[in-house]
């Protein structure tokens, strides 16, 4: 597994959807690449932190505007 092909699965992975094989090549190259385990350190401490956060409203326009940022990003 490549460093990019983890990046699209740390989705996946965190949430214990990758399939047994793919969650073994996960964490395969995980054990080989500093990179990749300081990506996954970092992202599991911005979940953990966000997740602290308060719901706040988000006014409509800012709203739809950031959901067609996400959708051309995902798309691209």
């Amino acid at each position: 597994m490549t460093c990019r092909e983890l990046i699209r699965l740390v989705t996946d992975y965190l949430e214990g959807a990758l399939s047994e094989s793919d969650g073994r090549r996960f964490e395969t190259h995980l054990a080989g690449c500093e990179g990749c385990t300081a990506f996954l350190q970092q992202l599991r401490t911005t979940l953990r932190l966000v997740g602290r956060l308060g719901v706040e409203s988000v006014p409509p326009a800012m709203e739809r505007t950031l959901l067609h940022a996400f959708r051309e990003w995902k798309s691209a």
